[in-house]
Order: C-alpha cells, then structure tokens, then sequence
C-alpha cells in the first residue's frame, strides 16, 4: 500500500469528524453486493431444469415460433380424437386462393365433385343428390358438417363400422349411404381430388382438435318426445316451399335445385342424417335455407322425426355379414 492511502486510512481512524468519502464507500459496497446477488440468482434460475410434464405455456409464448417453445406433455404425444380436445375457432380460406398450380387444380376438381357430385362423380352416386345438399357452402358453413373441421380428425375410430378409419374410409362412407352409390376406387382422381380439398380448406387448422362448428349442433333433449303430426305441420309451412310438398325435391330440368330429403332419390337409411338427432341439429341450425336458428328446438325435433320416419332406399348393409 503507497505511503498516501496510509496516511488516509490513518486520517479516518484518529478524527472523529464527518467525512463525505463515507458515504461514497457505503453506497459503492451496497451497490456492489446488490450486482452480485443479481447475478448469482439469474445464474441459478437459468440452470433450473424444468420438470418432466414441463409448464404450461403463457398466452404470449404461444405465437413464438415453435422452435422457441418449450414443449408441453400434450405437444410430444400424437393428438388423438378419443382424448379431452379443446373447442377452437377457425375460419376456411377462401375460394379464390386457391393456387394455381398442379396441386390447386386437384383442389378445384375435388370442389367441382363436392358441389357438382352430380357431373363429376355421377358413375358413383345413386341418387338426385350432390355433396353440398348436406355440407352447405361448398362445405364450408359451420354447423353443417364443413370439411375443415373434419379433416384433423382422421384416423379415428367410428361406432359405425367398429373400426379405424382414415379419411378416405370416411369418404367412401358418405358415397355409399348419403349418395346412396358406391366409392370410388381408393387413390383414385375424385378421392385424391376430394381429400386435396378439404386438405386445402383446413389449412392451418390444428391437427386433433375439435374445432367450433364441427358436425351438426348437439340441440338440448325435447321438452315433448319428437312427433311426426307436429313435424309435418312444421314442414308445410317452412320446408315444403323448397322440397315440395311430397319432400320430394323440386326439379328444374332434370336436375334437383333442392334435394328430396326421402324417396328412392334421397339418402339411403344407412346415412347419419337417418338419425334424428343429425337431422334436428342441422334442421335447426340451417334451415329454411338461409334463416338458420329461427325454428325452436322443439319445431327441429319433430321436423327431423317427420322426415327421418319416411320411406327411403335400404341400408346396404341389411343382410350382409
């Protein structure tokens, strides 16, 4: 130590009086401790290792790219439709974004069959129906079975035929009981082009979620059991105007501009839409056409009992093994 610090320190311990440099010295040492501490705690948090199932991750992390997230449990294992699956909202992409390239042709084929099955798809359909009689807005509208929401759900297992189905089994379901015809041949030009399409109206939805407007709405159980008598009253005055008075269709041509909802043209009784609790959903959230949620719960049951309780073609399934 030089011979001026000495005198210094000696300075400060022989006088009693107030010298300044003091309290540079105690804000200097506070300061200093209060830096290492800073970083002594940084430099643990930043070692902790999180815990196996990991933290859920906060509302502003959740639109940081996915290399920057810390994945959760539910992120590692494969979504899977059986599980608790959240309600999330999604809205299609329009059809003139489709792109024009090879694969936006093969999306443009698969809308014509969807919407035309009639022109496009006729070699497979047995009936006056087309695709969107049942999927509204090019199957696109929400409540009305859309494309989009289905989609991410597959593979999944299905009561109706007791087995894992894919996509396609899936698609080949609705030829062979809606369209009241048999499916195309698996990888063909109208499955490949109809799975391109409804690829393309899901995209960016998430994978296994069940997404807000899925299938038809689950209405509340009746206040009074569904009746027929109550049902027809309610088809004279709101669905006959469109599907006649028979439900027959009404024909312009020798093409349906509204599908006949039972008779040997309409679904065959092996379609979902046979089963009253499809039919009231969809009744009550799309129709009459254009003026969804105006008939009460009650007025879709019984309509939906009326319609599902008449004649119409066989399920194909009668008598087979």
């Amino acid at each position: 130590m030089n011979t001026r610090m000495q005198q210094w320190l000696a300075n400060q311990k022989v006088t009693s009086r107030f010298h300044p440099s003091w309290i540079l010295m105690v804000v200097g040492a506070s300061l200093a401790i209060g830096l290492l501490m800073w970083l002594l705690s940084t430099a643990v948090f930043r070692h902790e290792s999180p815990s196996p199932a990991g933290p859920a991750l906060p509302a502003s992390a959740q639109h940081l790219p996915a290399s920057e997230q810390q994945p959760s449990a539910a992120a590692t294992e494969p979504a899977h439709p059986a599980a608790e699956i959240t309600r999330a909202g999604f809205s299609p992409p329009d059809a003139d974004a489709i792109p024009d390239t090879e694969f936006g042709d093969a999306v443009r084929l698969g809308r014509a069959i969807f919407t035309d099955t009639q022109t496009y798809a006729k070699a497979y359909v047995g009936n006056g129906l087309n695709c969107v009689n049942c999927h509204l807005d090019a199957g696109r509208k929400a409540d009305s079975a859309p494309l989009w929401a289905a989609y991410g759900l597959f593979p999944m297992f299905r009561d109706k035929n007791q087995k894992v189905n894919t996509y396609e089994d899936r698609l080949a379901g609705c030829f062979r009981f809606s369209m009241n015809g048999r499916a195309p041949a698996y990888g063909s030009k109208e499955f490949v082009a109809l799975m391109s399409y409804s690829y393309w109206l899901a995209s960016g939805a998430p994978i296994g979620a069940e997404l807000a407007g899925r299938g038809y709405p689950k209405l509340p159980p009746p206040q009074q059991a569904p009746d027929p008598a109550r049902g027809k009253q309610v088809f004279d005055t709101q669905c006959a105007i469109c599907h006649g008075a028979d439900g027959l269709g009404t024909r312009v041509g020798a093409r349906y501009a509204f599908p006949p909802l039972w008779g040997p043209h309409s679904f065959n009784a092996g379609a979902g839409m046979t089963q009253i609790k499809n039919a009231a959903g969809f009744i009550k959230a799309n129709m009459p056409l254009g003026q969804g949620n105006t008939l009460s719960d009650q007025q879709a049951w019984d309509v939906a009992k009326y319609m599902t309780s008449q004649p119409r073609p066989a399920d194909p399934r009668l008598g087979r093994l």
